[in-house]
């Protein structure tokens, strides 16, 4: 089923339940994302970020070097948590009984898939299909209207039963998603309990199955799941690419910011646009850090999640295993820190215990992993073996783009050095002046302004030393360039 489809189903099923239901699912922590726009579908530039993609540093390469989705991406942009429990428990060759115990819904014997017809129809989305004329809000309005009419206005037993179905249609058609039109169940034994359901870190998960995705087959070019997250990563990452419109600022989370630009032209044209743009894209205009001028406020969920950001940590989803970097610890060669157990494994013919199985990564996560640190001065060594490593992988060659990167940091570096001398020196001036006009009672009071005066003195020429310096590696590197 297409991605819009899923998600305005998903989206009419949560808005008929009722206010008592929809606190529920709030308290779980999946309040925000259903605040988000329904956006366009790019699938274009899906395409253009998963042929980037390398499997092996779960990283994208761009001729600038990696860039990775990141949980305070996830934070950020969507408002699922990402701080708790893994997402992590038993996968089972069957769940017939599970599924008819906790859905009252049919699975065939060694089964581990519901039908999504079922599951909508429990749900009260009978008339699925969109009418002729019908607008797309006209279209979901009239989706919710049906379904209100079958589900428990009050709690109980029956009410409980509609927030399973809802939530097995929300994570298996949307957060989730895999292609097809069936909709897993390994997610149903975590809702046995629909009071633990808000422990666990569904974000993360959410993560480790878009590194999944992102892995899957370059040809592949419809789009499953919640889409809005790569396509908004890469509006605030790599702006000048100018496939989304911020149509309305000051909103949180950020995906409720943006949406989709119109394009009509034809996938294969749009596709080979984005990738000569990608190939000539400015460094400058790069966005690295986009979240410095973002708070906090009214955004309780990340808060509790900052002590995950800016650490290497393994995330997990069931018998999805996909390790988590930042692009500042991305090495040559990329190692596993321990053994990954194998990928092909899907828990279709044993019941598993992902605890046991996958017990050194979920201890990785439930540590918070381990802080970020490098100890080099420059980007030299990451760009010159970055270019060794990819050099025939992307479309200029190893030298080219290694000279290209190494510029673009020298770059930025002599702007840094040239902002400090400027600031140094605006300190001398004023010390200078305060030590000049100030009695000497003062002097004793705040200390001697000659050895302030000499201090910064010294600060500003070794700054002034390291910006020629800089400078001189600039334009070598400018002629090496040419």
């Amino acid at each position: 089923m297409r991605a819009r489809v899923s998600w305005t189903l998903v989206l009419a099923a949560f808005l008929a339940l009722p206010p008592f239901q929809r606190d529920r699912v709030e308290e779980m922590g999946f309040r925000e994302i259903f605040r988000i726009e329904r956006m366009r579908v790019d699938p274009a530039l899906t395409q253009a970020l998963r042929s980037r993609w390398d499997t092996e540093a779960n990283a994208f390469v761009f001729p600038w070097g990696h860039m990775i989705p990141s949980l305070e991406d996830v934070s950020q942009i969507t408002g699922l948590r990402v701080h708790g429990k893994a997402v992590s428990g038993y996968t089972y060759p069957c769940y017939h009984d599970l599924a008819e115990r906790l859905l009252d819904l049919p699975v065939e014997r060694r089964s581990s898939l519901v039908p999504r017809v079922a599951l909508q129809e429990s749900l009260g989305l009978f008339e699925a299909g969109k009418n002729a004329g019908e607008s797309e809000d006209e279209y979901l309005e009239r989706l919710a209207r049906v379904s209100r009419r079958e589900l428990a206005s009050e709690p109980g037993p029956q009410a409980d039963l509609d927030l399973c179905r809802f939530l097995v249609l929300f994570l298996g058609r949307l957060l989730f998603a895999t292609r097809g039109d069936t909709v897993h169940c390994r997610f149903l034994p975590l809702l046995a309990d629909l009071g633990e359901v808000g422990g666990y870190a569904w974000g993360a998960a959410f993560l480790a199955h878009q590194f999944d995705g992102l892995s899957a087959s370059e040809r592949q070019t419809s789009t499953s799941g919640f889409y809005p997250f790569l396509q908004v990563w890469a509006y605030l990452h790599l702006p000048t690419l100018r496939r989304g419109d911020l149509t309305r600022p000051g909103l949180v989370p950020i995906a409720h910011h943006w949406d989709s630009r119109r394009d009509t032209c034809h996938l294969a044209d749009q596709l080979e646009r984005l990738q000569e743009a990608i190939d000539s894209y400015p460094y400058l205009d790069v966005v690295w850090q986009p979240y410095l001028g973002e708070g906090d406020e009214g955004q309780p969920w990340l808060v509790q999640a900052r002590p995950y950001f800016g650490r290497s940590v393994w995330l997990h989803a069931l018998n999805l295993r996909s390790l988590g970097l930042r692009q500042s610890v991305v090495e040559f060669p990329v190692c596993d820190w321990f053994r990954r157990p194998g990928r092909s494994f899907r828990g279709l013919h044993d019941t598993t215990y992902w605890r046991e199985r996958a017990h050194e990564q979920i201890e990785n996560w439930e540590r918070k992993g381990k802080g970020v640190r490098s100890d080099a001065t420059t980007d030299d060594a990451y760009l010159q073996a970055y270019a060794l490593k990819y050099g025939g992988k992307v479309d200029v060659t190893g030298e080219i783009a290694s000279l290209r990167a190494l510029l673009q940091s020298a770059v930025q570096d002599r702007e840094a050095a040239h902002r400090q001398t400027t600031e140094l020196q605006s300190e001398l001036e004023r010390v200078r002046g305060t030590g000049a006009g100030s009695a000497s009672s003062s002097r004793s009071a705040r200390g001697s302004p000659s050895l302030m005066e000499a201090r910064l003195a010294g600060a500003v020429l070794r700054a002034e030393e390291a910006q020629r310096h800089l400078e001189e590696r600039e334009r070598d590197l400018e002629l090496a360039h040419e």
